[in-house]
């Protein structure tokens, strides 16, 4: 049993994680940010919730790009094959779920 209040969770570097749970090789991390991530393709599928602050998802399906702007309680599910980018403005914290390992 954890309580975790995420407005209080600071990383030491971007994109830095808090572990909460791994059930079955799928993971939950809670992760702070201030910078973009990095394009990519998850190995499965991903589920990506704003906490507090706002996030800018790019994401490119059949070589288009769009955008959406992601706000408090927010949820972007990228699946499988889902090329795609979170630009943070500013402070974000974000609750991550997707496989174990996955980039």
């Amino acid at each position: 049993m954890k309580v975790i209040r995420s407005k209080e969770f600071i990383a030491s570097r971007a994109w830095g994680a808090k572990d909460i749970a791994n059930m079955d090789g799928i993971t939950t991390r809670l992760h702070w940010t201030d910078t973009p991530y990095r394009w990519h393709v998850n190995d499965g599928q991903e589920v990506f919730v704003v906490l507090d602050g706002r996030v800018e998802m790019l994401y490119r399906i059949n070589g288009s790009e769009s955008s959406v702007l992601l706000e408090v309680g927010d949820i972007f599910y990228a699946s499988v094959g889902t090329e795609h980018v979170a630009h943070p403005i500013g402070e974000a914290r974000v609750l991550v779920v997707e496989k174990a390992g996955s980039v």
